[in-house]
């Protein structure tokens, strides 16, 4: 059966973060990891060369796949921020329309900058889908 195509690296997550070309972008990633480290009491790891996760579950579906993937976590991405929560924002509806200015994906939040959402609710989204996702998948500490 085929992996993720997504694995943990040993790239340091600050590291990445330092060499962040665009300043805003670089300072908005800085100010997401503090943040994420915060809500999830967890040290970042690198997920293939851009994405920097929070924790991991270990999942297998009906199908027999299995895997592991991060729990949560973003990427700082040339378009948008990209924060990622498992399994998705399907009921988080109502959070969302107090965020700011976004756009979903099955499992991704496209933010442009920071500036045009409230942080707050950004943590509330993190904690939410970590409990979200630990009543489906055991969740562990990167």
């Amino acid at each position: 059966m085929a992996q993720n195509k997504t694995q943990p690296t040993e790239i340091d997550p600050v590291d990445f973060i330092d060499a962040v070309e665009h300043p805003t972008r670089r300072a908005d990633a800085q100010t997401l990891d503090a943040l994420f480290r915060r809500v999830t009491g967890w040290q970042p790891k690198m997920w293939g060369p851009t994405i920097i996760g929070y924790g991991s579950y270990a999942y297998t579906y009906e199908s027999g796949r299995s895997g592991e993937f991060l729990a949560t976590g973003f990427s700082p991405r040339k378009a948008n921020l990209s924060l990622y929560i498992m399994p998705g924002y399907a009921d988080f509806q109502s959070v969302l329309d107090r965020l700011g200015k976004c756009k979903t994906g099955k499992s991704c939040l496209y933010i442009n900058k920071l500036a045009d959402v409230d942080l707050d609710v950004v943590e509330e989204i993190v904690k939410a889908g970590l409990d979200d996702l630990g009543q489906r998948w055991p969740v562990s500490p990167s």
